[in-house]
């Protein structure tokens, strides 16, 4: 085992980080994970509340019904590699299972350290010991590889997922060990790094992983232990990329993130998730070690995957055949992949990218994808989940398969997306806000409590679902609010007296407050009519409905009897009535006018402009995250134009 350079560090509760804790380049740094208490009452912080006492519970009932702990427990049992015949053919699940568990495990400990609980000390103590028994001399650890006799180590990087495992295997020892100060995983993962430092630093095999993730994962464990060897490991991980080396398979090397070398892979293209996690692992290195070529190359990236290939609702990927981004503005609503797992990535990256530069426009898409793709991807009851997350579902859809659903399933045969929710939503608060010498920054308007060095925040507020913004402040310092992009109009109230400009959307409003002054922020939350660049040919003539951070959609569960979605042509010269909510689903629906064209006799027929005339109908949108929770049905984001 490598000795290490520096002993872990001792940390406070106080001051304990959130996921991502940049030590040397970021031009704002995370708050402590205690400096953020959510209001439960919010839709942010009610999600997290439903998080822990449903979405974790469930996973780990799940990760046991699957397997996915039995597959260490047969290697415990046969003695690991001692007996591997006897463990042969019994692995279950995909290899990549174990990071099921891991991600489980990270989600637990991000909620240990929100709420303090201690459901969970048994199962950790288990697994602590379960893993312990099964991890190999040398460091190595991976279930489906150490159940295979003839199989050797990172013999076939491009399928077996091994780094990516243990790269998730790390991010929960970090997340156990800010969490709750558990040390028995942080010493597993920091012996599989040791195992990866000297397998793969300068001297050994310039091995990289099919599936990007262990990046980021090995600078956040050198964050948390000191050991300069894990980010010159992920340094070379990154530097090695790009350059062909794992076999291209029929998805091509873009499938593997390996088809061009980072800085000059200016194009999103490939499996999303993977590009994405790259993507956050190479901002996450260049905020270690400062290489500009690196922020150069990655914000010509983000313009590539935001300005040209992003969905309305924050969903990334277009392609179902490989999970993979299409070319520029091919964006089809019905065949949105979407995946959930994508989104989560995408918020990752943003935020990572928020902490290097500052701009309000990374802020922004976190709360795209969180309000919408994010929140669409969980049902209201917190136990069942969206793989792929389309922005239209056609009338008689046969969604029974799992790679293009009708409604969320409980689990999926590949469950990397409830996992990976559930640790996101328990590190939630670790994403909302900032701070630097001069104050703190709010970059997610949630109700809450945010506490810097020299400023505390407390936040009262009903948005999304209203755009009033109260913060009081106690202390002394700057307070930045990020002003969203479309709130043109906005108006702020300063108890001080200070004369404030007007809020420019898509910045941040920054006021120097003294101790007991209120900031009251008002957004503009009328609903709006967007339409897409007229390159996204799915959606030309179509508008969507947007209320604030909203995207909303019409569901057929809403419709007229005898109406499908499909007759709807939107009526842009009738406006937009806002009505409540009253099954707690949806607190704020919107009433549209629109036609209902007659449904053709045949598949083709001749035009016909008076073909476009149909029955005046009113019908209700309610916001996209909130579709398919009433069961099975039709629905749609783009609207045609009547």
């Amino acid at each position: 085992m490598n000795a290490h350079i520096q002993a872990a560090p001792t940390r406070t509760h106080t001051h304990t980080p959130g996921p991502a804790a940049p030590r040397k380049h970021p031009q704002l740094a995370p708050l402590p994970l205690s400096a953020v208490q959510l209001d439960p009452a919010s839709l942010l912080g009610g999600r997290q509340e439903l998080n822990a006492a449903a979405t974790i519970p469930h996973c780990v009932d799940n990760i046991e019904r699957t397997g996915v702990i039995a597959n260490f427990r047969r290697l415990a049992e046969a003695g690991a590699k001692a007996d591997a015949d006897q463990a042969k053919g019994a692995f279950q699940g995909p290899w990549f299972a174990d990071s099921d568990l891991y991600k489980t495990l990270e989600a637990i400990g991000w909620e240990v350290g929100r709420s303090g609980t201690g459901q969970w000390a048994e199962l950790l103590s288990d697994l602590a010991t379960l893993l312990e028994q099964v991890q190999a001399a040398d460091g190595y650890l991976n279930t489906y590889v150490q159940g295979l006799p003839d199989e050797e180590p990172f013999s076939h990087p491009e399928y077996t997922h091994e780094l990516y495992c243990a790269g998730h295997l790390m991010q929960a020892a970090v997340a156990l060990h800010r969490g709750g100060g558990d040390e028995r995983f942080l010493a597993i993962a920091r012996r599989v790094a040791d195992l990866v430092v000297r397998s793969f630093g300068d001297d050994g095999r310039p091995i990289i992983d099919g599936h990007p993730e262990v990046e980021t994962a090995l600078i956040e464990l050198y964050r948390e232990t000191g050991e300069e060897s894990y980010l010159h490991a992920a340094e070379l991980q990154v530097e090695r990329r790009g350059h062909r080396t794992l076999a291209a398979g029929r998805f091509g090397s873009q499938y593997y993130q390996d088809h061009e070398p980072v800085r000059e892979a200016t194009e999103a293209i490939g499996h999303s998730v993977r590009q994405l996690y790259l993507a956050a692992g190479v901002t996450d290195l260049y905020l270690e070690n400062g290489d500009q070529t690196l922020l150069e190359a990655m914000e010509q990236l983000w313009d590539s995957a935001f300005g040209t290939k992003l969905y309305l609702t924050g969903g990334h990927g277009s392609r179902h055949r490989d999970e993979a981004y299409g070319d520029p503005y091919e964006l089809p609503p019905d065949r949105a992949y979407a995946e959930t797992c994508a989104s989560i990535a995408a918020l990752q990256w943003c935020w990572r990218m928020l902490l290097a530069t500052g701009q309000a426009r990374y802020a922004e898409e976190m709360e795209r994808a969180l309000l919408n793709a994010i929140a669409a991807s969980t049902t209201h009851t917190g136990t069942a989940f969206f793989y792929s997350n389309p922005l239209q579902l056609r009338t008689g859809h046969d969604g029974s398969g799992e790679d293009a659903p009708s409604e969320r399933l409980p689990w999926y045969d590949c469950a990397c997306c409830p996992p990976n929710l559930a640790r996101l939503y328990a590190s939630l608060h670790g994403y909302t806000a900032t701070s630097d010498a001069a104050g703190l920054q709010l970059h997610l308007l949630a109700a809450g409590k945010f506490t810097a060095a020299t400023l505390i925040a407390v936040v009262e507020t009903g948005y999304p679902w209203d755009g009033d913004v109260l913060v009081t402040v106690s202390g002394q310092g700057e307070l930045a609010i990020r002003v969203p992009a479309w709130a043109a109009g906005a108006t702020v109230a300063v108890t001080s007296g200070q004369v404030i400009a007007e809020p420019t959307p898509g910045e941040y409003l920054r006021v120097s407050c003294d101790d007991g002054a209120t900031v009251r922020l008002t957004l503009p939350m009328a609903p709006r009519l967007v339409r897409a660049d007229d390159r996204v040919d799915a959606v030309r003539g179509c508008v969507a409905i947007e209320r604030g951070p909203l995207v909303y959609c019409v569901e057929q569960a809403d419709l007229p009897e005898g109406i499908v979605v499909e007759q709807l042509r939107l009526d842009p010269s009738v406006g937009i009535v806002e009505e409540p909510g009253e099954d707690g689903i949806a607190p704020v629906r919107l009433r549209l006018s629109a036609l209902a064209i007659p449904l053709e006799t045949s598949l083709y027929q001749p035009y016909d402009p008076a073909s476009a005339t149909g029955t005046p109908v009113t019908v209700t949108a309610i916001p996209y995250h909130a579709w398919a929770n009433r069961g099975p049905g039709a629905m749609r984001v783009w609207l045609p134009l009547a």
